[in-house]
């Protein structure tokens, strides 16, 4: 099937005049990656269109319209182009989300925004609460789906532990879960939400893509790419991510304020040994190159950081959740007096970011006990073969 066929969620509620919704009120959870294959945002569309009324919009981290850097977001206000309204749902639990839906008036909530695949990513937790706020106030919620830019492959990596529950993960999903939005919306809905709704599902409908295949690469899709968020410029940092963004929770640059986000990793500390070393592990499909830079904002700003450029070979060997264990076990060993784990000291416990990253303390606890990488990866083998079995009964491609 060709990529002239594919069409996203949206365009599918497009071709039909909106009739999934039509006769109703209707905000939409939206950044600016929710445009059509014409590059026009879908709220201007459904704004022009006299087949729907939209009279709402909410934004997620980084916004509505993108402009907030990482952990910010844009503060209610009216929007310029539109004269909408538009709402805050970062950071909001079920009660504040509730709040605020129905203050906006809105009779159906949808939920169209590109993710990346990752687990600690947010968008998917902003959609999973805004369905439990739409579940508790019984309004209907609609999810337009779109293609998983990693093509939806396998799950990988450590799946969260009840107790690590945060912004980057509220339910227990592995760390690269292979899913679609919608997928994960249907997945969320019957497993998870209820448990949290006083026993309520949403009332959920998914508008699915058409001409998908699970698998394929999203260059392959015909989709213009939009970043999704700042510092995920493009498809190489989207394949990176699911791993080297667990390096927020350590004391090393993830690239922030450079030109190759999530692809840039190093410190002031860091040498030329660290490539040498990760090249001679001889992982599949990635080598390094020693790399210096000077991260414009965020860690070690103005400072010169060395470390390496990952360079990913082959799309398909590469394997960026193993690949990051072992760049941190290289490095804890390169440089035990300078490599530290980073304290949240937002948590009375103390606990660790990488434990809320990585979904539990066991990455952490298993590097810090001298595992070798096959040794941290097989441990979470079993958790991630339960996950494969629930995932399973939700895949719609």
């Amino acid at each position: 099937m060709g990529s002239t066929e594919l069409q996203t969620g949206f365009a599918v509620l497009a071709a039909d005049n909106y009739g999934a919704v039509a006769g109703r009120k209707v905000g939409i959870l939206a950044n600016p990656t929710s445009v059509t294959a014409d590059l026009r945002h879908e709220v201007d569309v459904m704004r022009g269109s006299p087949d729907i009324d939209l009279v709402a919009v909410f934004g997620p981290e980084h916004g509505f319209r993108g402009t907030a850097q990482a952990g910010w977001a844009e503060d209610f206000y009216v929007d310029g182009a539109t004269g909408l309204p538009v709402y805050d749902l970062y950071g909001k639990d079920v009660d504040g989300a509730a709040e605020l839906i129905e203050q906006s008036g809105i009779e159906v909530l949808i939920f169209d925004i590109q993710d990346v695949g990752a687990r600690f990513y947010t968008y998917i937790w902003s959609m999973y609460t805004a369905m439990r706020a739409a579940a508790k106030l019984e309004t209907p919620f609609v999810v337009l789906d779109r293609p998983n830019p990693l093509g939806g492959g396998p799950a990988a990596g450590p799946v969260l532990r009840r107790g690590f529950e945060s912004g980057v993960g509220l339910a227990p999903i592995a760390q690269r879960h292979g899913m679609t939005i919608g997928e994960l919306a249907r997945m969320f809905n019957a497993e998870f939400g209820p448990g949290e709704t006083a026993g309520k599902s949403a009332d959920l409908s998914v508008i699915e893509l058409r001409g998908w295949r699970r698998g394929d690469d999203y260059a392959a899709t015909g989709l213009p790419w939009v970043f999704p968020s700042p510092n995920i410029p493009t498809l190489d940092s989207v394949l990176v991510y699911p791993g080297t963004g667990m390096f927020e929770g350590v004391n090393l640059s993830e690239g922030r304020g450079t030109t190759k986000p999530f692809e840039l990793i190093g410190a002031p500390f860091v040498d030329g040994r660290w490539a040498a070393a990760l090249n001679s592990a001889k992982l599949p499909g990635v080598l390094f190159r020693e790399a210096y830079f000077l991260p414009t904002f965020h860690k070690f700003a103005n400072e010169t950081c060395g470390g390496v450029e990952l360079h990913v070979t082959d799309r398909q060997d590469f394997d960026p959740i193993r690949t990051t264990v072992e760049m941190f076990i290289a490095a804890k060993t390169l440089y035990p007096d300078d490599f530290q784990w980073k304290h949240n000291a937002e948590v009375a416990s103390n606990r660790y970011w990488i434990d809320r990253l990585s979904g539990s303390d066991y990455l952490r606890a298993a590097i810090d006990a001298g595992q070798s990488t096959d040794e941290v990866t097989a441990g979470w083998q079993p958790e991630l073969a339960r996950f494969e079995q629930v995932r399973e009964r939700y895949l719609s491609y």
